[in-house]
């Protein structure tokens, strides 16, 4: 009960933390409650009975702290010496952005992320991947430029992001370089509109959600769990089939809508160079979540009857509603092709 009451108080200040950053109207305030964000995450990521948790939560805490000084230094010394009209400024909004950039672990500053992600539960993981990015992306949003840094920053971390999770068994890792790749897609987004980084991600939180119930449902870790577990049902597996299809931006999938209109947006903004770099570099992402869900597919079938009633009983109603939702981009995409 102690154990439950700690973590819902922890949770509420997590919360709390990030709502002040992305109301408050200083940059005093976004810094402190970016600062009780980290600070309520910590006693959540640590563990008396995995001493590996715990090094993941001391090289967390480093890392944000780092970043957390780096911006409140950015902004003193930017505030001293331009007070007024700096965000139009490239160096200025350079250091800033960096700071952030490496609170949410984009590339370059990605070397902590799949090191924390790797070692932490499944329900930690969810909320690095989602919740822990809100509040520096929406305080990113306030001095983000279109400018050589940010488009540089895009393709690195789309590139790391595929690249990194090709040699990874760890499931907790590859859904870390997936992160990373849809940061690239986040940032690039949040220089075209603020409301198209809401929408890409809303859809990717549903889909990370959907993956996180399905592995942590199944007790996976590791990729030859997926292929050994032979009390895996091939409903669970075709769920996951089609759940990764969409994290990766397969069409006409829910996951593609958002790269949809990101690509139509740059093209817009005469970028077509960049986007055809970036869909390229995402299909190596795409083929290493094909291999994974194929495998999985396609090796140790325990059974070859499919039950629903069986599903229904094992799995809980939020998994197959969120697998709906990533299918239902069939219909929405089709809506859109209508509209547009």
């Amino acid at each position: 009960m102690t154990n439950n009451s700690t973590k819902l108080l922890f949770l509420s200040t997590l919360l709390v933390g990030t709502i002040l950053s992305i109301s408050s109207n200083s940059w005093f305030g976004v810094w402190m409650g970016l600062e009780i964000n980290l600070l309520s995450f910590i006693p959540m990521l640590a563990s008396n009975k995995n001493m590996m948790i715990n090094e993941s939560s001391i090289k967390y805490f480093i890392v944000q702290a780092m970043a957390s000084t780096m911006l409140l230094f950015s902004i003193l010394m930017i505030q001293l010496k331009t007070p007024i009209g700096w965000e139009s400024q490239i160096i200025p909004s350079m250091m800033i952005s960096s700071s952030l950039l490496l609170k949410i672990g984009a590339a370059p500053f990605h070397f902590w992320f799949p090191e924390v992600m790797g070692a932490s539960s499944w329900v930690n993981c969810l909320t690095l991947m989602t919740w822990q990015k809100i509040a520096p992306m929406m305080v990113l949003s306030y001095c983000i430029q279109m400018s050589t840094f940010i488009f540089a920053i895009t393709i690195f971390s789309i590139s790391i992001g595929a690249l990194g999770g090709l040699n990874q068994t760890s499931l907790r890792k590859i859904l870390a370089y997936s992160s990373i790749s849809h940061l690239g897609w986040m940032i690039s987004s949040l220089v075209s509109s603020e409301t198209m980084w809401e929408i890409y991600f809303l859809i990717y939180s549903i889909l990370s959600i959907t993956m996180v119930l399905i592995f942590k449902q199944s007790n996976l870790f590791f990729l030859n769990q997926m292929y050994s577990d032979s009390s895996m049902k091939p409903e669970i597996k075709f769920m996951m089939l089609l759940s990764l299809l969409s994290l990766g931006g397969l069409p006409p999938f829910l996951g593609f809508l958002p790269k949809w209109v990101v690509m139509q947006s740059l093209i817009e903004m005469n970028m077509t160079a960049i986007m055809v770099i970036m869909v390229t570099l995402t299909t190596i992402t795409l083929y290493y979540y094909m291999r994974i869900s194929f495998s999985a597919m396609i090796l140790s079938y325990s059974e070859n009857s499919w039950s629903l009633k069986m599903m229904i009983k094992k799995s809980s109603v939020i998994l197959p509603m969120t697998v709906t939702i990533s299918i239902l981009g069939l219909m929405l995409t089709s809506m859109m092709t209508t509209l547009y």
